[in-house]
């Protein structure tokens, strides 16, 4: 019996250990896919800069290089279709949440988020419902910040430092990652982050946690923003 129980632990959490796995290359595609969305649709990781980053970090979280090619192939022959859009509605306590996707059938996903947030007592809103409470800023992670080089990042244009994170005019992101590179400074992830102006405090956070994590299991959907502390 002891043999079986301990088999079964082991199952238990290997199958525990595959289901993150695979939640954690989930992620690393849909990164992917809008890396290369973001790059004018260049699949040349060597021409486009988002894309170079993003394959960098799936390689650190060993995704293997075969479903790397898989992912650039499929976006290859249907990118023409893809599209990146926001999706703005209301989750628990009435708390703003803004869903980013990429999709190629905007009705289907529409329908999909909206069910999770009814389903968490929420609604989808309509355009600008939501957004007017965020900021779109550019934000670039840098795997370490050090406060001697506080000075010389806000030189060089950064808004806001905060943890191992940078922030800079949308418009001005794509230029200041390669300011970043040409000073050999080691770029981990950027891209667009909506940034609440007033987050607000609400009674039942791990509500709006799992909230978020339910909708972040959808194929379609890149980022989770909620307007709320």
């Amino acid at each position: 019996m002891s043999g079986h129980s301990k088999w079964a632990n082991i199952k238990v959490r290997k199958g525990a250990q595959d289901k993150k796995r695979s939640a954690v290359f989930t992620k690393m595609a849909k990164n992917i896919m809008v890396a290369v969305k973001r790059g004018g649709g260049v699949t040349d990781p060597s021409i486009n800069a988002y894309l170079r980053t993003v394959i960098d970090k799936a390689k650190e979280v060993n995704m293997p290089r075969e479903n790397i090619e898989r992912i650039l192939k499929r976006f290859e022959e249907r990118g023409g279709n893809m599209t990146n859009m926001y999706l703005e509605g209301f989750g628990p306590e009435n708390v703003g949440v803004i869903i980013e996707v990429e999709t190629d059938n905007k009705i289907r996903t529409s329908n999909e988020v909206r069910h999770i947030l009814q389903e968490y007592g929420g609604s989808l809103g309509g355009n600008n419902t939501v957004m007017f409470q965020f900021n779109k800023v550019g934000r670039v992670e840098l795997k370490e910040i050090k406060e001697e080089d506080w000075e010389k990042l806000i030189d060089m244009g950064a808004s806001d430092i905060y943890e191992n994170y940078v922030e800079v005019e949308f418009t001005n992101l794509g230029n200041y990652v390669s300011k970043l590179e040409d000073k050999g400074i080691e770029v981990v992830d950027f891209g667009a982050h909506l940034k609440v102006k007033m987050p607000l405090t609400i009674f039942n956070r791990d509500k709006v946690d799992d909230l978020v994590s339910a909708i972040e299991e959808l194929d379609d959907v890149v980022k989770v923003f909620v307007a709320c502390q």
